[in-house]
């Protein structure tokens, strides 16, 4: 559902056309696809230090060098893979940060192989429900991102800080912290 010209948005969105349409289409909604779930908490950790501009405007380099994210894939990625990734100037070359999503899809296979379901280990947190923030203020991590980064870290997966992990929650929509008068607020 497009946005009518009178509704707003949030506003951190409105600066740039890649904001928006991630703003009006993706952010926030809930995400139930383990795959997808695992792409975004890889991506999050991507942009650790930078700002998720930067990430979206790479994103289709990073899901083509990434095996479009398929975990199984990217789990046997080895040190030729490693600097091949490193070599791409499409994506964030960081090794620490490609490592570390390749350790993470050796974790996402290793639960899969256990029974367990990313989708539901990641949702467990909050019983499948949506938490709605207040709509007035945005925090950068809360005392549930630090207790899902907690038990992401014991589970040997990297770049999963608590402020990370709230931002992942937000933009797979287990945490609506859309703007009160955003047009999407209602829609999540």
């Amino acid at each position: 559902m497009p946005r009518r010209a009178a509704e707003r948005r949030c506003f951190w969105a409105e600066s740039d056309p890649v904001l928006q349409y991630y703003h009006d289409e993706e952010w926030g909604f809930p995400q139930r696809d383990s795959r997808m779930l695992w792409e975004m908490l890889m991506l999050e950790g991507f942009q650790a230090g930078l700002a998720w501009i930067i990430v979206l405007k790479k994103r289709e380099a990073f899901r083509k060098a990434f095996a479009g994210f398929v975990p199984d894939k990217v789990a046997s990625f080895d040190e030729h893979d490693i600097q091949r990734l490193m070599a791409n100037p499409g994506i964030i070359r960081a090794r620490a940060k490609i490592e570390a999503t390749i350790a993470g899809a050796k974790i996402f296979c290793k639960m899969a192989e256990r029974g367990e379901d990313f989708s539901a280990y990641c949702w467990s947190f909050t019983e499948g429900k949506v938490i709605r923030g207040d709509g007035l203020t945005v925090p950068a991590l809360s005392p549930l991102s630090e207790r899902i980064s907690k038990d992401l870290k014991k589970r040997g997966f990297k770049f999963v800080g608590p402020t990370i992990v709230y931002a992942w929650m937000q933009a797979v929509g287990i945490v609506n912290d859309h703007a009160k008068d955003c047009f999407c607020r209602k829609r999540r």
